[in-house]
């Protein structure tokens, strides 16, 4: 009796805390519940999961067996738990969830209780089935221990809210899940807006300042909906959905919504949510081809990848991203806490400039190929950009040639550039090297023919930085067309990264000079070129079949 008194005083507690009723939930699994799937004529409630006698011999009085299913729990390279088989709780809720047992399957009867053509959990998203890698682990540990690993982000269980439970120090079902009362949808103990549930435990750094967590945008009903398990209308409502499904997810890697990596981007970035259609520049001849891979990259791989691929998350973190600007070479908002090598070759785990994050893949082991053929090769872009060369644009640090004219506004000789000042979208409404209609995706035309072309678009990505009058007189290239009939083009003398100071020297390499293959020895067997003073210097070559023995300019 005093067993009845005490479950009964539990259950009024229970079912009438805020409110809240179980009969109002589709956990009344009565004839009288209001959902779809209920009995046929059973007019009890609590004895879907409770029994006063004949229960199992473990707390609360539990009315159903373990379903005794063997399944396949989700893991991560990412994760410090240690999870297993489930357990607790959680076994009860899945001898529903998991769809293998009889939902009117209960100790208290003999016979199961009818639940007309719904014997089972129906299929659908409350089915979990037994395959629970796309699904959130339980049933694992939580404890102080596990929450001061290095880089676990998970708050201390001993800070915790009070609404979220722990069972024998283990996350269970019920740690996210009140059966008794649906407040917040889907029985949460917490609310969902702005993922205050997922951040009862999780503290991602540099979250709560990031775009994901705090922009207004809203979807603009063009397919695909970025949010279909949500009713929430902005960025920052769904926060961790945006990108992730805590059930169901469609792919058992970080409970991802969608398996295809840039899918889980791009349904907001193609300018139905973001404001810049990144989408649409995927699909240009020349990019950065994430649809090429699948399930390539992870976050724990060597900060140099070892297997060739590229990601959203190679360059961003989804975590930390920001609209903030920056002054070159600092990173901006959009590729904050990315993974970059330094020019030093040393891999750090949060890139402090730009071009660290494009070495992580265009430096050490990686062989990217040069876009033009020239005497000296390198396609190590770290040593290129080497403030110790004879010569580089200033990506990596101030140039060397302190005298340069025709530099346009806002440009002098010590300022520094971007790598994405050259390499972006041909979209100027749209940044960073996604893709283009141009080689290497390049921002704007760069002509690399060897005979110049006297026009402004054919050398655009360079007249953007130097002036094309200044540049023109410089070089004194009308005079030369009219003497010799052709003229080459910046391409086939300039290197426009740099020249390694492994290779290359101040006499010979200062000023870009890296020639192409269409200059070749002259008639004395010599292909030189000395820098004496700023617009002065000789040639000995051969260059469009002209002979230059010791030609000065």
């Amino acid at each position: 009796m005093k067993k009845l008194i005490n479950l009964l005083l539990l259950l009024l507690f229970s079912v009438t805390i805020n409110a809240q009723s179980i009969l109002t939930t589709k956990h009344n699994l009565s004839v009288a519940g209001p959902g779809t799937v209920k009995a046929s004529s059973e007019t009890e409630v609590c004895l879907f999961c409770h029994t006063v006698h004949n229960s199992k011999p473990s707390s609360p009085l539990w009315n159903r067996n373990d379903p005794g299913n063997t399944y396949n729990y989700y893991t991560s390279t990412t994760m410090h738990a240690t999870p297993g088989q489930p357990s607790g709780s959680s076994l009860l809720c899945l001898s529903c969830h998991d769809g293998t047992v009889a939902l009117g399957s209960v100790l208290s009867r003999s016979s199961i209780i009818s639940f007309g053509s719904n014997l089972n959990m129906p299929i659908g998203n409350s089915n979990l089935g037994t395959d629970l890698r796309n699904d959130h682990p339980l049933s694992f540990t939580y404890d102080v221990a596990l929450s001061t690993i290095p880089n676990s982000q998970l708050k201390n269980p001993t800070s915790l809210v009070p609404q979220i439970k722990l069972e024998n120090s283990k996350l269970q079902c019920t740690s996210c899940h009140d059966p008794h009362k649906d407040v917040y949808s889907k029985f949460l103990v917490l609310s969902p807006l702005n993922s205050n549930l997922c951040k009862a435990c999780h503290e991602k750094t540099d979250w709560l300042t990031s775009s994901h967590n705090t922009s207004t945008k809203t979807w603009n009903n063009n397919a695909p909906n970025p949010w279909p398990y949500t009713t929430y209308t902005t960025v920052a409502d769904n926060a961790c959905e945006n990108c992730h499904n805590p059930h169901n997810s469609g792919s058992n890697k970080h409970l991802l919504k969608q398996a295809v990596e840039e899918d889980n981007c791009l349904d907001c970035h193609n300018g139905n949510a973001a404001t810049k259609n990144v989408q649409a520049d995927f699909s240009k001849t020349y990019r950065h081809n994430v649809a090429g891979y699948l399930n390539a990259h992870y976050p724990t791989e060597d900060g140099v990848p070892l297997t060739k691929h590229v990601e959203c998350v190679d360059c961003h973190n989804p975590h930390a991203t920001k609209a903030q600007s920056a002054t070159a070479p600092a990173v901006k908002g959009p590729n904050i806490d990315a993974v970059g090598v330094n020019q030093s070759g040393v891999v750090v785990n949060s890139a402090t400039n730009e071009y660290e994050i494009c070495y992580r893949c265009h430096s050490n082991n990686a062989v990217t190929g040069a876009a033009s053929l020239r005497k000296i090769i390198q396609n190590d872009l770290r040593l290129e950009f080497d403030p110790s060369n004879p010569s580089f644009h200033p990506v990596a640090a101030i140039g060397n040639n302190t005298t340069i004219t025709g530099l346009l506004s806002p440009y002098s000789p010590s300022s520094m550039i971007y790598c994405t000042d050259c390499h972006s979208s041909n979209d100027t409404t749209v940044r960073g090297p996604h893709g283009s209609i141009y080689p290497q995706i390049l921002k704007y035309n760069y002509d690399r023919g060897s005979i110049y072309v006297n026009s402004y678009s054919a050398y655009e990505l360079c007249y953007k930085c130097h002036d094309q009058t200044t540049t023109i007189t410089k070089h004194n290239l009308l005079s030369v067309s009219a003497t010799h009939g052709t003229i080459t083009s910046c391409n086939t003398c300039h290197d426009p990264h740099g020249i390694s100071s492994t290779q290359g020297n101040a006499l010979n390499n200062s000023h870009l000079i890296n020639f192409t293959s269409i200059v070749t020895n002259n008639t004395n067997g010599i292909l030189n070129w000395t820098y004496s003073s700023p617009g002065h210097g000789s040639c000995d070559l051969s260059c469009h079949g002209h002979n230059h023995i010791g030609s000065s300019y």
